[in-house]
């Protein structure tokens, strides 16, 4: 099946086809780094990790572009809130976003650029606009440098808006432009700011406008014209309508498609600090195991609204939990020496590759990996063993492809060291081992003082007529 994305320029689901044979070119918008990471970022980076992942299975090789803003208006205001140097409280909060990527498995990007490290390209990006007549710098004395946004007539393409119709660009003194929406690619120093936020250009020292950012980095690592843009449904206006705008102004033919996530709302409204609505990724680490949170924001179709509710993960730590209880069981029951991994190949079930193809069908996807689930423990029951080597197998695959195994070390460490894991597994299979021996000798006693002691230490096992299974207890 041909793989289909809805793309926002069009509001359709078109047919993918990348620009060249066997490669695709993905960039989507990183964090601007001014505070913690809230829910709605990780949401959106493990979107585009399941797209990421999705088209490596499909075939293709990708090399993804994730960005950070290191240098923007909150950053600087937040930084003299702190009184802290504006370029470390970035940095600073630039790890926490990593450390809440690592935790969820979302795959490190190709590239990462920082907008600080690319103010060349900028500065060539806006003297090709001025140019070509569709940027000017400001009418007073300020430095600053604004796209005409009038000047380009497919402006508000992106999002279906009428110019007229549009709210005036809040980003700098509307007396330098010459219409309220112009929106600024350069923003000259202001008295007050820090001087280690100013560069030097041919209109004056200042910084880059946020939107101005992006398109230059995107250009220098994946050229004039790529296959993807993504980012959160919030970016599309006006960030993305700007950013495409003053590309295609440039000259630049840009993304072939554009692709926007949903928001996460908190028990049907939107999250507000204002009301306590809020919970961010540390807060849900707390409460689950990564792998649930992962499973849990990644379960909704990408373009969907995901809402959260005070039992939200613990419905998805259950869920985490049929499909973890099988693939122990039937690794431990099948293939009892871990040789699936060469028992043959690991194939996906064609309807679980028909969701993923079109546009993402995350949920419907899981539908079907819960269903193989459901036929894998029916296998074990009756003891067929073939049946429930090709439901493991295939349970393998997709969990591996919508970056959710149990079974991958990711997630193994995330629980513990792996040698202290090691040791645990040891000492337990010891124990499971001296249970059965002494069920098998009708010793029920020692039997039963062995379960207690593994139910004691946090392990539940359950005995069936074809042999005992067990699990950690929640």
């Amino acid at each position: 099946m041909t793989l289909r994305f809805h793309d926002s320029a069009t509001s359709a689901v078109r047919d993918f086809v990348p620009l060249k044979d066997g490669q695709v070119s993905l960039y989507y918008c990183g964090a601007t780094v001014q505070g913690e990471p809230h829910i709605g970022h990780v949401r959106s980076a493990l979107a585009f990790d399941q797209l990421t992942r999705w088209l490596k299975v499909s075939g293709y090789e990708v090399t993804v572009v994730r960005n950070v803003t290191d240098i923007d208006d909150k950053i600087l205001l937040k930084a003299a809130e702190n009184n802290e140097p504006w370029w470390a409280l970035a940095y600073r909060f630039e790890q926490a976003f990593e450390d809440a990527y690592d935790a969820l498995g979302i795959l490190k990007p190709t590239y990462e650029p920082r907008a600080t490290g690319h103010i060349p390209e900028m500065h060539a990006l806006i003297a090709n606009l001025i140019e070509r007549g569709h940027a000017y710098p400001a009418l007073d004395d300020s430095g600053d440098v604004y796209f005409d946004v009038r000047s380009w007539k497919q402006y508000g393409s992106l999002t279906n808006q009428n110019i007229d119709d549009m709210q005036a660009a809040p980003d700098a003194d509307p007396r330098g432009k010459r219409d309220p929406r112009d929106f600024a690619l350069w923003k000259g120093f202001k008295e007050g700011e820090p001087e280690t936020a100013r560069w030097e250009s041919p209109w004056g020292a200042g910084r880059p406008g946020w939107h101005l950012e992006c398109s230059a980095m995107v250009t220098k690592y994946l050229g004039t014209e790529f296959d993807i843009h993504g980012g959160g449904l919030d970016l599309r206006f006006p960030h993305h309508e700007n950013e495409m705008a003053q590309s295609q102004a440039a000259g630049h033919g840009f993304a072939n498609f554009w692709m926007h996530n949903g928001m996460v709302t908190f028990e049907g409204e939107k999250m507000s600090k204002s009301i306590g609505n809020t919970i961010n990724p540390r807060e849900m680490l707390e409460i689950a195991r990564p792998l649930v949170v992962r499973y849990y924001l990644g379960q909704a179709h990408y373009r969907s609204v995901l809402d959260y509710r005070p039992g939200s993960l613990t419905e998805a730590g259950a869920a985490v939990e049929r499909i973890e209880t099988f693939m122990q069981a039937a690794l431990g029951q099948v293939f009892p020496d871990g040789g699936f991994m060469t028992s043959g190949t690991l194939a996906l079930p064609e309807a679980f590759r028909a969701a993923m193809d079109e546009d993402l069908n995350v949920p419907a996807a899981l539908a079907v990996l819960h269903e193989t689930v459901r036929t894998g423990n029916t296998a074990l029951a009756a003891q067929d063993k073939a049946a429930a080597e090709e439901a493991f197998l295939a349970a393998f695959a997709m969990t591996d492809a919508l970056g959710i195994n149990p079974l991958d070390e990711q997630w193994a460490a995330a629980a513990g060291s792996p040698a202290a894991l090691g040791a645990l597994e040891v000492l337990l299979k010891a124990q499971l081992e001296a249970r059965a021996l002494a069920r098998a000798e009708k010793n029920w006693a020692e039997s039963d003082r062995i379960r207690d002691l593994l139910a004691a230490a946090g392990v539940e096992v359950a005995d069936s007529a074809n042999g005992s299974t067990w699990s950690l207890k929640k």
